[in-house]
């Protein structure tokens, strides 16, 4: 999702059990990295981390909730956050264990040696940022959110047939229209959010389909706003965010190893309700 250069870091729903498996394409090597470990290696003690016996994560300045809090990767808080300590349990290492860099989004990504040892920012995993840096197993799928004002009559919506009958508006040839037109066929398109928000704001439309991340963004800055909840996801690939490495990074097949072993064990649903449906912040509208 995080392809707007203009766009905070801000993000869905995890698929609710295990996380689906997306492992790099691309197997050349940066001159810094070596031979991806075995899975009886992924320990604190073998582990090739930048500095041995702790692990190094990146994100960017400033980094927003609910994916981080109070602009503190390391206080837990948060949905990447709390994701990025979880790896590092899984591997071996203590929360003292743990560093924070922080990195531009951009610089990231982009090919060459890496200040960091994994990187959590709400990157989708493509097969063009595959080419510079590797992924790990997807963690987080994102699905399709409501946006309302508290003034419109959407605001107290909580299922997906008190939507119907609604006003809804999408941003033109997005899967957010795509999911908003199976609800109201009269969907309103705008030519990018920007109109779409001024819409709702004056009351044209009584909500706004966006895909989460975008949601998050579009309700801080809306005055009252409000996310009336989520979508069930529907049949299209989902997109999915990865924990991203430096290309044919040692460490890849190990994380990516905890990240499944996050899902397998139901840990990654449990901090997705703690972080991104709980307190009312996302609801799942069904």
């Amino acid at each position: 999702m995080r392809n707007l250069s203009n766009l905070v870091s801000t993000l869905a729903l995890i698929c609710l059990g295990a996380a689906t498996a997306c492992a790099p394409t691309d197997d050349t090597a940066s001159s810094t990295s070596s031979a991806p470990a075995a899975a009886s290696e992924c320990t604190k003690d073998s582990l090739s981390t930048l500095t041995k016996g702790s692990i190094t994560f990146g994100t960017d300045q400033p980094a927003y909730p609910p994916w981080f809090v109070d602009d503190d990767p390391a206080n837990g808080k948060g949905f990447e956050s709390a994701v990025a300590y979880a790896v590092a349990g899984k591997l071996g290492y203590a929360a003292e264990d743990v560093k924070w860099v922080r990195v531009p989004f951009n610089s990231a990504i982009a090919p060459g040696p890496k200040t960091f040892d994994a990187n959590l920012n709400e990157f989708s995993i493509t097969d063009e940022r595959k080419q510079a840096v590797d992924f790990s197993s997807p963690y987080f799928n994102v699905t399709q959110a409501v946006v309302a004002v508290k003034s419109s009559p959407a605001a107290g919506v909580t299922t997906l047939d008190g939507l119907k009958g609604l006003k809804l508006g999408a941003q033109v040839g997005t899967t957010s229209y795509t999911a908003a037109k199976a609800i109201d066929p009269g969907v309103a398109v705008f030519n990018n959010n920007d109109d779409a928000k001024a819409a709702l704001s004056n009351g044209q439309i009584d909500a706004l389909v966006l895909d989460l991340p975008t949601a998050f963004q579009v309700q801080s800055e809306l005055t009252d706003g409000v996310i009336v909840g989520q979508l069930p996801s529907g049949t299209e690939k989902a997109e999915q965010f990865g924990i991203v490495l430096d290309k044919g990074s040692p460490l890849t097949t190990c994380v990516s190893k905890a990240v499944d072993a996050l899902g397998n064990d139901g840990e990654l649903f449990k901090l997705q309700k703690v972080w991104l449906t709980g307190a009312g912040n996302a609801p799942v509208l069904s």
